[in-house]
């Protein structure tokens, strides 16, 4: 079948390398994509935000699926209009797909279904939530309750810190995304990332991962759009995932379908194991981004089958088939990020990476000019290692870090730390 991905990021670059490696893909078209993914599949330049454009481009090229990798996208309901129109799309409605789009939607759903995760307000004025963070202490938890790249959440350690990123939504730093904040408690623990395929009534979960979300080494700095991953989990043993899929991910499917929203497409849901078990931090409605490029990496089965089975509903007959070694990735970034970046630098040594078949280069924020890969973006590679445990795993992907020639890019020098130090 003729396949159209959406997305331009190292998570599509993932998928792109996993779907053009099925035997049922017969053109894969990819909009916008990017310079890594234009090695493997045709990028187009189609506004994504026109979903009458997008439906044309479908039918003129008889493109049989969409994949819709980022949540922008969904929480504007182009999975919606395709649908309408009669072609098959991985993805969740914009109606569920306010899992993501809106974090007080899913505190609400969470509350009616008995779903474990923080105590949480939500507020639409700066004085009321400033009276919540008075009356319950820090540290406390304050998001923007929309969508906002990944950086609308600050885990205030202080008052004060609460006060400033409650004030820094209600003043418009997050544009429409923090018109309404949600204050939540604070939780302690470890994070693990728990990823599901769904179809609407049945959950089938896929491998767990762990993020590295802060800038810096050990996990210090600022939030960002994720600086590494690695997969599977330790922390997330078989028993805590079948505890995460009865309490957490299957009432959130069966409450979802009561309303009449069923979820297709996948459920990535950030978890932090507690002593009372996991508890849910959020829903992300798409694959994770770094998380995406190690689930790749060791995913055995045909991706397309799988997709295929969700939107079929299907999913009872289906299973997912995983390698036993570790997959780690390392993002590297551009000198500057989360903060003001440069773009346009060249990047090699790339090309001498191509051989290794542990070893594979997603491209996250790049372009090519001339024969050039220049940087595009503020995480711009993503470096990914198979190995029989995250030690070798993580020395395959910093062996080929050093590999590459870009004086103008950095990463953390630590992935994968907390795996090791259990």
């Amino acid at each position: 079948m003729n396949i159209l991905l959406i997305g331009s990021g190292g998570r599509e670059h993932a998928l792109s390398w996993a779907l053009a490696r099925s035997p049922r893909t017969e053109t894969l078209y990819v909009a916008p994509g990017n310079a890594g993914i234009a090695a493997e599949a045709t990028c187009i330049a189609l506004d994504v935000s026109d979903h009458s454009a997008v439906i044309t481009f479908c039918r003129d090229h008889d493109v049989e699926l969409v994949v819709v990798g980022p949540e922008a996208p969904l929480v504007d309901g182009l999975a919606d209009s395709l649908k309408t129109a009669g072609i098959k799309v991985f993805g969740p409605s914009a109606a569920a797909a306010r899992l993501e789009g809106s974090k007080g939607f899913t505190k609400d759903l969470c509350a009616r279904a008995g779903i474990p995760t923080a105590a949480y307000g939500r507020f639409a004025d700066a004085a009321s939530a400033r009276a919540h963070v008075e009356a319950n202490g820090a540290p406390i938890v304050v998001k923007a309750d929309g969508l906002a790249a990944g950086k609308g959440v600050v885990v205030a350690m202080t008052r004060d810190e609460a006060f400033e990123a409650i004030d820094a939504c209600f003043e418009g730093e997050f544009g429409a995304a923090g018109a309404e904040v949600v204050v939540e408690a604070f939780l302690q623990g470890e994070e693990a990332s728990l990823f599901v395929i769904c179809d609407g009534r049945t959950g089938l979960a896929l491998a767990t991962a762990q993020d590295h979300k802060r800038v810096g080494d050990g996990d210090t700095g600022p939030n960002t759009g994720g600086m590494g991953a690695y997969s599977p989990a330790p922390v997330m043993t078989d028993e805590l995932t079948r505890q995460a899929m009865d309490e957490i991910i299957r009432p959130t499917i069966d409450t979802l379908a009561a309303d009449g929203t069923p979820f297709v497409g996948v459920l990535y849901a950030g978890l932090m194991i507690t002593d009372k078990g996991p508890e849910l931090i959020e829903y992300n409605v798409r694959f994770g981004d770094p998380e995406c490029q190690v689930l790749m990496m060791r995913l055995e089965s045909d991706l397309v089958d799988l997709l295929e089975a969700a939107c079929d509903g299907h999913l009872d007959e289906a299973k997912a088939v995983w390698r036993d070694e570790v997959a780690l990735t390392v993002v590297l970034a551009a000198r500057g990020y989360p903060g003001t970046y440069e773009k346009g630098t060249e990047i090699r040594g790339l090309a001498d990476l191509e051989d290794d078949p542990l070893l594979k280069v997603f491209h996250a924020g790049t372009r090519s000019q001339e024969g050039r890969i220049l940087a595009n973006g503020g995480r711009v590679l993503n470096v990914t290692a198979l190995g029989s445990s995250v030690a070798e795993a993580q020395a395959r992907a910093y062996a080929a870090v050093g590999r590459i020639d870009w004086p103008e890019g950095f990463c953390r020098t630590d992935i994968g730390w907390r795996a090791l130090k259990r």
